[in-house]
């Protein structure tokens, strides 16, 4: 079994890189067939990235994105049982390979995160006179310990493109894509709503608020950290906005 093991780990590892050596009892006809095999499986991983970054491709034009995906099998190569993770790190490979053009690495992560949205488990959204029944049951000096859990697969990253022009301008081939920066930093949300991810900018300190609620903060925290931004009476108001938004949008599944 461990020499089996070991060959496995052999074929693959050249597989992966072309300019290792062969085994010396290899001749022509097994290096041309490696060279095929080669082929097709990044072919095979290549049209994987493919089928999930489709704006990505539109952004930047087949060629380019064919050169991206490749260099990205190459160096990361897919590691789970599944192609459907064979993106994952894409959006990285991308801000290396596209920095001067730092949206393509922005809708490369919208698109992951959406996909990743898309396969993330069932749970049902509270609605706000759900959320007010349960709340109902808390004394008022329990508020501060309260913790909120949020909708599966939800993600947030920062962007410095407004994303909800460009990505329906990357909808169809052949449409020139909208590419404006915005004039303040904000985040990306995504999230599924019943069987459709779905995405949001929201402002930094939103966002803020959100990923450290989702991380494991009480409200009590946050609210705080909020009080010490904008003043004490901002402060509530804004919460109590958020907090409705997140509602209505279906972001949060339970509390704690």
């Amino acid at each position: 079994m461990n020499a089996l093991v070991e060959q496995q780990r052999s074929f693959m590892a050249r597989l992966l890189d072309e300019e290792r050596m062969l085994p010396a009892d290899w001749n022509g006809r097994h290096a041309a067939g490696l060279a095929i095999y080669r082929n097709n499986y990044r072919t095979a991983t290549v049209e994987a990235l493919r089928s999930t970054f489709e704006r990505t491709q539109r952004l930047v034009g087949e060629s380019a994105f064919r050169r991206a995906a490749t260099h990205h099998v190459i160096v990361n190569p897919p590691s789970s049982w599944t192609l459907d993770m064979a993106g994952e790190g894409f959006d990285e490979t991308c801000k290396q390979l596209f920095a001067k053009d730092p949206e393509v690495a922005e809708i490369a992560w919208l698109e992951w995160a959406m996909h990743r949205a898309f396969v993330a488990r069932d749970a049902a959204p509270l609605s706000a006179q759900a959320f007010t029944r349960i709340c109902a049951s808390v004394v008022d000096t329990n508020w501060e310990d309260l913790r909120l859990v949020f909708a599966p697969g939800l993600a947030l990253a920062p962007v410095c493109h407004d994303l909800s022009r460009l990505w329906p301008s990357l909808s169809g081939a052949g449409e020139e894509p909208t590419i404006l920066s915005l004039e303040t930093p904000h985040h990306a949300l995504v999230w599924r709503q019943g069987e459709r991810p779905v995405f949001v900018l929201k402002p930094d300190i939103e966002a803020h608020m959100l990923a450290a609620l989702e991380n494991g903060a009480t409200w009590g925290d946050t609210c705080a950290t909020l009080v010490g931004e904008l003043g004490e009476d901002t402060a509530v108001i804004e919460a109590g906005q958020m907090l409705g938004h997140w509602l209505s949008q279906g972001l949060i599944c339970g509390i704690r």
